[in-house]
């Protein structure tokens, strides 16, 4: 497929837009109008029906429309919807839409594919193709509201790709989808998640203290981790507690460290043990997420007495914990089964 010479209009700022207009001849106040329209989820530039037809000609010379095309959609039972979109390069990402008591949630992809290469998760199969821009993350946001016809109040991005290996361009989306002017998400209304990279921890705890902060931890010790994750072999068990830790006293928002609970392997009652033994006492939350099983990896979900016996033992020396609600297994759109085919 031909790369598209022009550039995403989504990735610019309003502050950006103000510069692009004026140096067009137009007036400063378009840019409001034009950012507030990309907000809604326009899909060209005649949508624009209050910008001068000489600006919008002017604009769509030079810059394009990046959202997405939504190459195969899947809807489960549940009212899970998992979306195959594409690029124009060409790159595909997958995205899932769920519905929640509280509000409309979408999690979407930092990455095509991810380097982190966990071992139970499908979006490391392939490897990483490339990252994301912040205005084609946004784009994800934009087509699945477009595509579902729902109001979406909730961001989560744990789809493909480690965030953190993408600091900047994560940065640019939090920034651009939580404008007033634009889309205005409240920062409280975005989770980040993390397979521990540290130094994107310590950073992202003074850019963005107001936003959700989750680690993939998934072991209770470092060899443990070390098995599943390779990313543990850079980052020590030890400096990544106290990372988070750090984090929690500095920003004063609770942790949430999920834990992908894997039948004998990190669910046995000596594990929930040594796992209370680090949390007790501070400021954090433990997700647990009966493995959901991808096709090509060897590890199975645990048991769901062993897993109810996991929670009761943190819940015991008084670790806040809850067992994720799985959404969208039928469709492969749960956690950990996202890659960059249907």
């Amino acid at each position: 497929m031909p790369t598209n010479t022009k550039e995403n209009i989504l990735n610019i700022s309003q502050a950006g837009l103000e510069d692009i207009v004026t140096g067009l001849g137009d007036k400063k106040f378009r840019a409001k109008q034009i950012f507030g329209w990309l907000a809604k989820g326009v899909t060209d530039f005649d949508m624009m029906t209050n910008v001068p037809a000489t600006l919008r000609d002017k604009l769509s010379e030079g810059w394009y429309i990046g959202i997405p095309y939504a190459e195969l959609e899947q809807r489960s039972k549940d009212g899970t919807v998992k979306c195959l979109f594409r690029f124009t390069d060409g790159t595909a990402v997958e995205s899932v839409f769920m519905k929640y008591d509280y509000g409309n949630s979408i999690c979407i992809s930092s990455q095509a594919g991810c380097r982190m290469g966990c071992k139970f998760c499908a979006s490391t199969m392939d490897g990483l193709e490339r990252s994301l821009t912040g205005g084609e993350m946004l784009g994800e946001v934009l087509a699945m509201r477009n595509l579902t016809g729902e109001d979406i109040n909730h961001v989560v991005i744990m789809g493909m790709g480690e965030p953190f290996d993408n600091y900047d361009e994560v940065a640019r989306f939090i920034r651009l989808i939580h404008d007033p002017s634009g889309y205005g998400l409240s920062l409280r209304n975005i989770t980040v998640s993390t397979c521990g990279i540290i130094d994107g921890i310590d950073r992202f705890a003074e850019d963005f203290p107001q936003v959700n902060l989750a680690i993939s931890l998934h072991a209770p010790n470092q060899k443990m981790r070390e098995q599943t994750m390779p990313v543990a072999r850079k980052y020590e068990y030890g400096d990544l507690l106290k990372a988070a830790r750090e984090y929690t006293e500095k920003t004063g928002r609770r942790i949430t460290f999920e834990y992908a609970v894997i039948d004998g392997v990190n669910d046995s009652k000596e594990c929930a043990e040594e796992l209370s033994g680090h949390l007790k006492g501070w400021l954090t939350h433990v997700n647990l997420i009966p493995l959901n099983e991808v096709d090509g990896r060897e590890y199975k979900k645990a048991r769901g007495t062993n897993v109810k016996r996991f929670k009761d033992i943190l819940e015991s020396h008084g670790v806040a914990v809850t067992i994720r609600r799985t959404l969208g297994s039928d469709i492969d759109a749960a956690c950990g089964q996202l890659r960059r085919r249907g």
